[in-house]
């Protein structure tokens, strides 16, 4: 069964059964439907960065033109994350823990209760970690690093990471 998760993951866009959302102003970044994504992150065993958005919501329009325009965040998510677009106003369906969704619901189930928020998801599908409103693009990118090099499993505070980040990029004294 685990040889044919990523046959049936290229075949499920070959076959209509999921749409894939589009790279959107941002453009490079390969935005997944949730249930595709889950699929590809299981397969490759790389980590799940939901964007959970709203149409009318103004940060999430910065967070794209903002963070996810930025070239060093499209090419860090490219290379280390599986990313997914949740509309939490949206009907469409998604499978969570077994269970099924619609994406507004799903936004519920993760204790969305404002917009933009930036979910991650471990490669299996559970929920480490979310974090609320918009994260302007350099920390946006140390969260990324954060969260992909293992800080946030080791129980390393993100306050202590971004102080050895900043102490490092000063040099020696």
């Amino acid at each position: 069964m685990r040889r044919l998760v990523p046959i049936l993951v290229a075949l499920l866009p070959v076959l209509g059964l999921v749409t894939p959302v589009s790279a959107g102003p941002a453009g490079g970044i390969n935005w997944r439907a949730w249930d595709l994504g889950l699929a590809e992150a299981k397969a490759s065993g790389r980590p799940v960065m939901v964007d959970v958005y709203t149409g009318w919501c103004g940060w999430c329009r910065r967070m794209e033109s903002d963070v996810y325009a930025r070239p060093e965040i499209r090419d860090y998510l490219s290379r280390n994350f599986v990313t997914v677009k949740l509309d939490a106003e949206g009907s469409g369906p998604a499978t969570f823990e077994g269970r099924g969704f619609n994406a507004r619901s799903l936004a519920a189930r993760l204790g969305v209760s404002g917009y933009p928020t930036t979910i991650f998801l471990r490669p299996a599908g559970d929920h480490p970690v979310s974090v609320p409103g918009y994260v302007e693009a350099d920390r946006f990118l140390l969260l990324l690093r954060y969260v992909n090099e293992g800080h946030l499993e080791a129980g390393v505070p993100f306050q202590e990471f971004m102080k050895r980040e900043r102490a490092a990029a000063a040099g020696p004294p």
